[in-house]
């Protein structure tokens, strides 16, 4: 019985020896081996598994925003009226277009009337004052008037002349031209014209309304100078600048690019930390309104990075990889950052420092070799 003791505690104390050793290998081997996957000659020419090196390509940084169509200040026109009134009739809704010029509504008032008539009142006083004072000038030549009655004449005239120009500036202001104004034309209602071509946003009157001077009747439009208003966070600015261009795109229409250029970059940065930045369309479009939300990729850097194609990199757990050849049969799986992003191909950086210039990727087909890797470790 002490023999086989003593036999057995040489045996249980290798045995325990070789756990630690295999206990050592298990927290350092498989780490390494979990992300090796080995494939025949003719699996990988049946999964068309293609690899070569990375190469060093002009790539242009894609930086992807978003942000809505905007007027300009000196695009956006409310219309009102310079003196009080009834709206008698209009026939705008939101969204029609209109011409500069074109009647907008139609007002009356008996202030119109009465404005009317002291213009022709004091264009016959001037006519009466005007020749007034050809009569005291004649008198004063012949010495049988007086000095001071001619001063007084005078000054009549020219008072009554200031009164008929400020009254006709205000008939003109109101869209009535006093040249042939007389008393058969009297009118108790006056027109309010557009004063752009564009397109009704808001009408915010409503017929038999009273309106005041102050009151916006309607708000108008010019479509032809909209521009992009894009928010961009305030690291990404650095790289933008005045000219750049842009293309623009809706989510409904994604294939319809609308090409501008940056035209305006705002130096105040929002609580977001996003700055403005102005972009003018190389060509209007119709079919944009103010207050559409749109897309926009801009192209901000040219340089010689590493890349490789687009299906090179994998995706799995929200982190990148590619598959990089050990020998002819066993590849790694190894994790990348990767970058812009241009033609098919994409700039990649590897995380553990490894050079991969000299590193051969697996370029077609990376997926099916993380299927396999997943597979066999299930």
């Amino acid at each position: 019985m002490k023999n086989i003791l003593i036999l057995l505690l040489p045996a249980a104390f290798f045995a325990s020896c070789g756990n630690a050793s295999q206990n050592t290998e298990t927290t350092t081997a498989p780490a390494a081996a979990e992300n090796l996957v080995q494939l025949s000659a003719e699996q990988q020419k049946n999964a068309g598994i293609e690899t070569g090196l990375p190469e060093r390509r002009a790539m242009r940084t894609r930086l992807r925003v978003s942000g809505m169509v905007d007027v300009p200040p000196q695009s956006l026109v409310s219309v009102s009226f310079p003196l009080g009134g009834y709206l008698q009739s209009t026939k705008l809704l939101p969204g029609m277009h209109v011409r500069k010029g074109e009647p907008l509504a139609v007002l009356e008032d008996p202030q119109y009337i009465q404005l009317q008539q002291d213009y022709l009142v004091a264009q016959a006083k001037l006519r009466y004052s005007g020749a007034e004072l050809q009569r005291q000038q004649l008198l004063q030549e012949g010495q049988a008037g007086s000095e001071k009655a001619l001063q007084q004449a005078q000054a009549e005239y020219t008072a009554q002349k200031v009164l008929v120009k400020a009254l006709s500036e205000k008939l003109f202001l109101i869209g009535i031209n006093p040249t042939g104004l007389n008393e058969d034309n009297l009118s108790r209602s006056v027109r309010v014209h557009s004063p752009i071509d564009g397109y009704v946003s808001a009408v915010r009157v409503n017929i038999g309304k009273y309106v005041t001077p102050t009151d916006v009747l309607f708000e108008l439009v010019d479509p032809s100078d909209i521009h992009l208003n894009l928010q961009v966070f305030e690291k990404d600015v650095p790289a933008l600048r005045i000219g750049q261009k842009i293309n623009a795109f809706t989510n409904d229409r994604p294939q319809d690019a609308h090409p501008g250029e940056i035209i305006l970059i705002s130096r105040n940065v929002s609580a977001e930390r996003a700055v403005e930045v102005h972009c003018h369309f190389d060509r209007y479009d119709p079919k944009l309104f103010p207050g559409m939300f749109m897309n926009a990729e801009v192209d901000v850097l040219e340089q010689q990075t590493l890349a490789v194609p687009e299906s090179a990199v994998v995706r799995w757990e929200n982190r990148h990889f590619v598959f990089a050849g050990h020998s002819a049969s066993e590849f790694e799986l190894l994790e990348v950052e990767p970058g812009a992003a241009a033609d098919g191909y994409v700039q990649i950086t590897a995380k553990n420092g490894t050079d991969l210039l000299q590193t051969t990727v697996v370029m077609k087909n990376a997926y099916a070799l993380l299927m396999k890797m997943k597979n066999t470790e299930e």
